[in-house]
């Protein structure tokens, strides 16, 4: 059945003055609205700035034939994807590497004694090496000559144009330039979907796991791609010493982020990436909360 909604309202702007409205009325969608949903559809429609608190008063829904189009409040946002693995203590993310201890500074029963009665806060401490979780190399993570994360640019972490690139691990472990091709990829963060992080946290994550070759790794170079991410445990095969793709990809300034997770979820392209980490001076490499952001109206499986 139809529904409308009765309200009065007061409009406080932080620049002084206020607006006051009584019984005003509107056609909605569904059997509810809430007070915030009202407060902007009122800011919106009267194209009001400098609006500071708004209280929404004796509100009340009843039946009532519409007179017009109901008010639209529930519009198609941005949709967000968490591409990053929760770190927490004792997290094993790269065997023979110590596992964080993430544990309490100041616990909140410790901190009553510096605050008024009812007031507590939590302090953590965390102590881990920075290839934890789901983390960011940059070139000094290779090179002692390269740009360490205080130096990387912003607009290297965030808001990338991307794509994903797919290649099951149960149909090739290896990922070659052939698996590459076809794609436009120029100028983009290229995610390789492996599907491997079905693995994470157990034995199997950390063995036979797939990589890209070297010749992948000169490939992505030459079309000169920003930023290259894989949800395996290395982006190199750590079968024997030596790193080419790390290699290859930080010496030309093309980030790396390891252990994703969740690529399934996201189409094929038409999306940005972000993966920031914190500033620090001399760290090559850090976690970050890598995720992905899908436009409104942009379909994904």
């Amino acid at each position: 059945m139809d529904k409308r909604v009765k309200f009065d309202f007061e409009i406080y702007f932080t620049n002084g003055g206020s607006i006051k409205g009584e019984d005003f009325r509107l056609d909605i969608e569904g059997e509810s609205i809430s007070d915030k949903e009202l407060a902007d559809y009122i800011v919106k429609d009267l194209r009001l700035l400098m609006v500071g608190e708004v209280r929404i008063l004796n509100k009340e829904i009843f039946t009532e034939t519409h007179k017009r189009k109901p008010i639209q409040t529930r519009t198609e946002a941005d949709v967000f994807i968490d591409l990053s693995h929760t770190i927490e203590n004792g997290l094993v993310t790269y065997k023979g590497l110590p596992a964080p201890i993430v544990c309490d500074y100041l616990s909140r029963e410790n901190s009553k004694q510096f605050y008024e009665e009812g007031t507590q806060f939590q302090i953590g401490k965390i102590e881990m090496v920075t290839n934890t979780g789901t983390y960011i190399d940059c070139p000094f993570h290779r090179f002692e000559d390269g740009k360490d994360l205080s130096e990387v640019g912003l607009e290297c972490f965030a808001d990338l144009d991307a794509v994903v690139i797919t290649i099951p691990f149960s149909e090739a472990l290896e990922i070659t330039e052939a698996h590459l091709k076809n794609r436009e990829i120029r100028n983009k963060a290229v995610l390789i979907h492996t599907g491997w992080d079905s693995y994470w946290n157990t034995e199997d994550y950390y063995e036979n796991h797939p990589y890209l070759t070297a010749g992948a790794a000169s490939y992505l170079k030459d079309c000169q791609v920003k930023l290259v991410g894989i949800d395996s445990h290395n982006i190199d095969s750590t079968a024997g010493t030596s790193r080419p793709v790390h290699t290859t990809l930080l010496q030309a300034e093309i980030l790396i982020v390891e252990h994703l997770c969740n690529l399934y979820l996201l189409p094929q392209e038409d999306f940005t990436f972000s993966a920031v980490p914190p500033k620090f001076k001399g760290v090559g490499t850090f976690p970050v909360r890598a995720m992905a952001k899908i436009p409104s109206k942009k379909p994904f499986r």
